[in-house]
């Protein structure tokens, strides 16, 4: 196997695609002053992007385990492998830790959260005020550690395409 498959492009893609949407809903919504109707909606939004990202990100590891990935090229130094290697794994806890640190941010605000505005998912803890602000805090924290990570991701894929011309990039492009 020279490259991914066509469900794992498509899952990284999405789901990529879903994090930026989400972290821009999540960037705007908050500014918005007072609780508006707008504001409101997008934390909706957020919220149902949120746990559509999580639900894709399960299949997404899934389909990794069973399916497995590509070798890095050989021309690739070992260190840069276990590097891409840690920030893979880096990654795929943050895209879990991300929504459910929201979710539970949520709970502990008394806000449950109704996907799309019709499937309620499980409340599984109490409105908590000190909780909330804990849970705020570590929301924030892991999104803008998430933001690092793609980051150097997107650099890193960068650099292997048009600096170490490898091939790496193209095995996830479909």
């Amino acid at each position: 196997m020279t490259r991914y498959t066509a469900t794992a492009i498509v899952l990284h893609w999405l789901v990529a695609a879903l994090i930026i949407a989400t972290f821009a809903l999540g960037l705007t919504m908050v500014d918005i002053p007072g609780l508006t109707p707008t504001k409101l909606k997008y934390f909706s939004w957020h919220k149902w992007l949120g746990v559509t990202v999580l639900g894709l990100a399960c299949l997404r590891l899934l389909w990794r385990k069973t399916q497995g990935v590509p070798p890095y090229p050989d021309s690739m130094q070992a260190w840069q492998q276990n590097a891409a290697h840690a920030l893979h794994i880096l990654l795929y806890i943050l895209i879990f830790a991300v929504p459910l640190s929201g979710y539970f941010y949520s709970l502990a605000s008394g806000v449950p959260v109704v996907y799309l505005g019709i499937i309620p998912l499980p409340v599984l803890i109490a409105p908590n005020p000190e909780l909330k602000t804990l849970l705020k805090l570590v929301h924030y924290t892991l999104n803008m550690s998430m933001l690092a990570c793609v980051c150097v991701h997107v650099l890193a894929a960068l650099k292997h395409h048009f600096i170490d011309r490898d091939g790496i990039l193209k095995r996830m492009l479909p």
